[in-house]
This record gives C-alpha cells, sequence and structure tokens, in this order.
C-alpha cells in the first residue's frame, strides 16, 4: 500500500503552492487533520463556480481531480454543502482567480 500525505499537510502544500502563483485560496471548512476528504471550489469570481473532488480510478489505481458540480455558484454552494452533512471531516478549500486557474492538474497534486 502507498503511504499517503495527511489532509492537513497537502491543504498546507496546496495553499502554498497557490500563494506561490499568485492564486488566492481560502479554507472555508477545516476538516479532520489526518484522514479529512479535501474538495476544491475554484471560483473565477463571475457567479459561477466548480467544485472538485479526488477520484479512484479502479482500472488504472490513479487519483485525479474530478468535478462535482459546476454551475451557478449558489448551486455547487448547496451542493457543497450536503457533501459537508455526510461527512463533517471534510475540508474545503475556496480558490478565486478570474482566469479559472486551480494548480489541481499539475503534478504531485492528485495524490
Amino acid at each position: 500500500m502507498e503511504p499517503r500525505l495527511t489532509a492537513d499537510f497537502w491543504v498546507r502544500a496546496y495553499l502554498t503552492r497557490l500563494r506561490l502563483a499568485d492564486i488566492p485560496a481560502f479554507v472555508t471548512s477545516k476538516g479532520d487533520a489526518n484522514a479529512g476528504t479535501v474538495l476544491v471550489k475554484q471560483s473565477p469570481l463571475n457567479s459561477t463556480a466548480t467544485a472538485f473532488h479526488r477520484s479512484f480510478d479502479l482500472q488504472t489505481g490513479n487519483r485525479a481531480w474530478v468535478i462535482l458540480a459546476q454551475g451557478p455558484e449558489p448551486d455547487v454552494d448547496a451542493t457543497i454543502a450536503r457533501q459537508r452533512q455526510f461527512d463533517p471531516d471534510l475540508w474545503v478549500i475556496e480558490v478565486e482567480d478570474r482566469a479559472g486557474r486551480h494548480l489541481l492538474d499539475q503534478e504531485g497534486l492528485a495524490q
């Protein structure tokens, strides 16, 4: 079994990458420091948003970020709120970038 980073460590590293790229981001919900799941909400500041979560591909064994919800920001926020009801250990990071950058496609962030 491959070792995994703690959620807290991954979140801090991700926020550092965003800060170095001058992309504002905030933790809007802090989950379990060790094993919490992470959702990333990307807002281009135009009343829309996209929420991403990590998914595991059973055929390849790879983990990848996939879209959980996309559309009007209130609808995406409602989806995130429902997820938080099911998982109180959920981390939510909000990334605000007019160009839509989130860096989740960069190497090392799928783990």
